[in-house]
């Protein structure tokens, strides 16, 4: 059976005020995504925290190198 490993990363919102804004995530998202250079984007996942503070959203980035 052939396997392979992907590379990972978690990002939220800072917790506190603003930390439930989605779209506020998603450009931080995008702009990590940016910053890591030329890979492709496998899978993302939304997980959702439920906190004394409100929700608590966060995105897992599932990549790979361009090059492999």
């Amino acid at each position: 059976m052939e396997s392979w490993t992907i590379k990972h990363f978690s990002q939220s919102n800072p917790a506190g005020t603003g930390q439930d804004d989605v779209p506020a995530l998603l450009r931080r998202v995008a702009d990590s995504i940016e910053s890591l250079g030329l890979v492709k984007v496998q899978d993302l996942v939304m997980h959702m925290e439920i906190t004394a503070g409100g929700d608590w959203p966060s995105l897992t980035v599932y990549f790979h190198d361009a090059e492999d």
